[in-house]
């Protein structure tokens, strides 16, 4: 005997992990001041970047060159002031490397193959957490003639991979803690909910409990924190959204959410087009006569009022798919979709949040 089992949906799950932050674990910004040396003829004017000729300067005279006396007769082009920027990764040690972005900070067209020297990087409480120095890569492509130039890409901004040595971590100890929260990266109340549900199921109950759209609270008490985590940010969850849509009206993209329904309604879409059509002629004169010839104008005038145009009904639609076929029934390109979302948004028919870039 066989036997045919009847197919049915399973809910898109994601992990906790994906869905979710342990606040406190993040990243921390760092920024520095430097030069780039070793351009080819691109770095910064002197005389209009007095910051980058003082530099240089400071920096010759720690290494035991002093040109102070000398400070108006340096004119290289080859110098180019930056600022330096990193991301620093959560619990990282000293000695690791991360990676920079240097942006020119005057006037310098190209930083391609320059060379960072030695740069510190601070951190939001002023110390110095890491040490950037290297060669800098823009991947761009910059060329120019008499005549003509070529740039793609950005050549003034450029990255050095694992550039910055870390010299002094930030503290944070994880395992320490026994009442970590969860930061949902889209606050959603049902999701909050599912997230602390899963987390119970897992770990027992009292263990998370949902304290706003945004925030889930963890109770971990008697467990190891790191291996509590690790099984937590593995277990699968639905996660829900609200209904939206996102429109980028430069751009004509329409963005919409699984969830977004639309009661029925009757839509008329049409434009009145009026054409004027110039069509110039040539009038000769006849053989063996006096006549001049004349350029005699001729217009032609067009009206389309869209007559043709009917009223259309655009059904409810319970799905995302139904929604997207009963708009493409309608016959229209994606610019005229977007004005009618939002006229049917006005109606009070779009039972979504509307989002206007």
């Amino acid at each position: 005997m066989a036997a045919v089992a009847a197919p049915h949906s399973t809910s898109a799950q994601t992990r906790i992990k994906d869905v979710t932050d342990v606040e406190g674990v993040r990243d921390n910004q760092l920024i520095g001041y430097g030069i780039v040396v070793g351009l080819n003829g691109t770095g910064d004017k002197m005389n209009s970047a007095p910051f980058t000729r003082e530099s240089l300067i400071s920096m010759l005279e720690r290494l035991g060159v002093n040109i102070r006396d000398q400070a108006a007769n340096v004119d290289t082009k080859n110098v180019a002031a930056v600022m330096v920027t990193a991301d620093m990764p959560p619990f990282v040690k000293p000695g690791e490397r991360i990676d920079v972005t240097v942006a020119a900070l005057g006037d310098a067209k190209n930083l391609t193959g320059g060379t960072l020297l030695v740069t510190s990087l601070v951190g939001a409480d002023g110390e110095v957490h890491a040490v950037g120095q290297g060669i800098v890569a823009t991947g761009a492509i910059a060329a120019a003639g008499a005549a003509q130039s070529v740039t793609r890409g950005v050549p003034t901004s450029g990255r050095i991979s694992n550039g910055a040595t870390v010299e002094k971590e930030i503290p944070y100890d994880l395992a320490k803690m026994t009442t970590p929260n969860l930061g949902l990266r889209n606050p959603d109340l049902t999701t909050a909910m599912r997230v602390a549900a899963a987390i119970n199921r897992e770990m027992g109950a009292g263990a998370a409990k949902a304290k706003d759209p945004r925030t889930v609270a963890l109770n971990l008490q008697g467990r190891d924190v790191v291996e509590a985590l690790s099984r937590i940010e593995l277990l699968p969850v639905e996660p829900d959204n609200g209904a939206k849509v996102v429109i980028d009206e430069a751009s004509g993209i329409i963005v919409m959410g699984a969830n977004v329904a639309i009661s029925t309604v009757a839509i008329a879409q049409g434009n009145l087009t009026i054409r004027v059509t110039e069509t110039p002629q040539v009038s000769q004169p006849g053989a063996l006569s006096n006549g001049t010839t004349q350029v005699v104008p001729r217009t032609n005038i067009a009206i389309d009022d869209g007559k043709d145009k009917r009223l259309g009904i655009l059904k409810k639609a319970a799905t995302l798919q139904e929604l997207v076929q009963n708009m493409n029934a309608l016959g229209v390109g994606p610019r005229d979709i977007i004005s009618i979302l939002q006229a049917i948004k006005s109606a009070g028919a779009l039972q979504a949040d509307l989002e206007v870039r």
